[in-house]
């Protein structure tokens, strides 16, 4: 498939996003997400962040397999979480869970900085393959290692987005949020998640929102 198709595939991808948004407002209250994430979401190469064999399905409104029985969120969640990151140009980004880097590459093109760990060796060495390509995404970082834990060397962050699914907000992330950030994480058990918005306000508190029920594998705790 040569890149006229991809780049058709994501002009319709965008297409079933805005949809999505639309149908899912009453719960997001997003009926629109911002056109910057839009704009990026119809420009990063899907089709490069998922393993060959998938790459003609690249573009369509689902998760896709991507090796050790992880996925690649659909479209549409990648954009509404990161909508609801609220990202700016100068905004340091922690991700846990890079997968195949998608989200991470995304992100870097709404952020300054974006550090993405994996527990997964395979899939983050393989990540930052594809994030080096020629089109290289050169101010994302990735680490091998436990996300619950965060990556303290380079704390605190404005942002932070959790692509795995813890049952309670893990602490070490709160502590590596600064005060004025927010996070971004699908909260729950395997039958039982939502994706939540938690703030931190200028004197430390804690705020959250639930926005809608969503699916995601089990952040791993232990060390």
């Amino acid at each position: 498939m040569g890149q006229i198709a991809f780049t058709e595939l994501r002009r319709l991808m965008l297409k079933v996003i805005a949809a999505h948004a639309q149908v899912s407002s009453e719960l997001t209250g997003r009926p629109e997400l911002n056109p910057r994430v839009v704009d990026v979401m119809g420009e990063v190469p899907r089709h490069e962040f998922v393993p060959a064999e998938y790459q003609a399905y690249a573009y369509e409104d689902g998760p896709l397999p991507i090796g050790h029985d992880k996925t690649i969120s659909q479209p549409f969640i990648v954009a509404l979480m990161v909508d609801l990151l609220e990202l700016n140009d100068n905004d340091a980004v922690l991700e846990v869970g890079t997968g195949l880097g998608y989200q991470a590459a995304v992100m870097s093109r709404l952020a300054a900085k974006v550090y993405t760990m994996d527990i997964m060796e395979d899939l983050a060495t393989d990540a930052e393959v594809r994030l080096k390509q020629p089109s290289g995404y050169d101010n994302v970082e990735v680490r091998i290692g436990n996300g619950y834990y965060g990556w303290s060397d380079y704390a605190p962050f404005d942002k932070i987005i959790v692509a795995a699914a813890p049952e309670h907000i893990p602490a070490p992330l709160v502590e590596q949020l600064k005060p004025g950030g927010r996070m971004v994480l699908p909260l729950g058990e395997p039958d039982d998640q939502q994706l939540v918005v938690v703030e931190k306000d200028r004197a430390g508190e804690i705020h959250t929102r639930e926005i809608l029920p969503v699916r995601f594998a089990q952040l791993v705790i232990a060390h």
